[in-house]
């Protein structure tokens, strides 16, 4: 069973781990060690925040771990619960998915107790962690894959009073673009567990790309900040910085917001991020470069909007994701 030595409702700082039971080919009794800290004091909100959920994506664990070095639990009145490198084997790897077990941690919620070590993981977030906070911060990147404008992404909720809660919350982040992300409706991720458990949750997209943005970086800084500053678990403005990001949020309008590959080829984008695209319009070409006599297949927007999202790598096989459009929403998020 998973175990850690950290006393949650012990007061000041706690710098642990939790252990999960691991025992491959070279350690029959070993244990996966994922860093935790708890931080408490005074009275306040518990706070859940965790970066590392896909392992190529790095702004969310540098900032948690700058979080972990330089707050003092006398600047904070409530409880922070840090996981800065949840899916560690895969962020050792710089995998998405943990080599492992092959998984994808954001497709694993509300986990299995007794399954792989990565539904172990999610199992722990959404049994043992979720019951304990009352907000929750998940912080990606766009991955190896997809370059993205750095965003504070709001996870839809049915419930009226948590949906104002979270939007507001998203808007004290303080990002650039606020962006409404159902992933397809797929219930699996840790943030539609974490709004269906009742959490005021706060998501992000910082940069991508496999690399380390400090344009993102920053963002993501003073957006954590901004987000405990919002909840009143710390005072001080020298940590945060007033949000100053439009009231217009974006969404994707169903499948037709992405741009998929339909061969196997070369990918060459028309257009750069935060460009503004209209659909019907042509998004880029695929080349063959085995094949110089084959004419390039044109690919096209489905979308009007913000181009959000590009992918990184211009290899492409058929159904990769090559372009991302984000609309101008009409509508509250629900």
């Amino acid at each position: 069973m998973v175990q850690t030595d950290i006393d949650f409702e012990k007061p000041g700082k706690q710098v642990g781990y939790i252990d999960l039971p691991h025992s491959p080919h070279e350690d029959a009794w070993g244990a996966l060690r994922v860093p935790l800290c708890v931080m408490k004091n005074g009275s306040g909100p518990s706070v859940l925040m965790q970066g590392g959920n896909h392992g190529d994506e790095y702004e969310g664990p540098i900032v948690l771990g700058e979080v972990i070095r330089e707050l003092d639990p006398e600047e904070i009145q409530g409880r922070l619960i840090i996981v800065p490198a949840i899916n560690l084997p895969a962020l050792e790897a710089g995998s998405r998915v943990s080599p492992l077990d092959g998984l994808n941690f954001n497709r694993t919620f509300p986990g299995e107790p007794f399954g792989s070590i990565t539904e172990q993981l999610s199992a722990f977030v959404h049994d043992m962690l979720f019951p304990m906070a009352d907000v929750f911060m998940d912080l990606h990147s766009g991955g190896s894959s997809l370059a993205i404008l750095p965003s504070a992404i709001i996870e839809p909720c049915k419930n009226p009073a948590l949906a104002t809660k979270i939007r507001n919350a998203v808007m004290a982040f303080g990002a650039p673009m606020n962006v409404v992300i159902n992933n397809f409706g797929d219930p699996r991720t840790s943030t539609a567990s974490a709004v269906k458990a009742g959490l005021i949750t706060i998501g992000t997209e910082m940069g991508g790309g496999g690399t380390v943005s400090p344009h993102a970086l920053n963002i993501c800084r003073k957006g954590v900040y901004n987000v405990l500053r919002h909840f009143g678990v710390i005072a001080t403005k020298d940590k945060a910085e007033p949000p100053k990001n439009p009231t217009l949020f974006h969404e994707m309008e169903g499948r037709h917001a992405y741009v998929r590959a339909s061969e196997t080829g070369v990918f060459e984008p028309f257009h750069g991020l935060g460009d503004r695209v209209e659909a019907g319009q042509p998004a880029g070409r695929i080349h063959f470069l085995s094949n110089p006599g084959r004419k390039p297949v044109t690919l096209a927007y489905g979308a009007s909007g913000i181009l959000y999202g590009l992918r990184q790598p211009g290899r492409v096989r058929p159904g990769n994701c090559c372009a991302v459009v984000a609309s101008p929403q009409h509508r509250q998020a629900d």
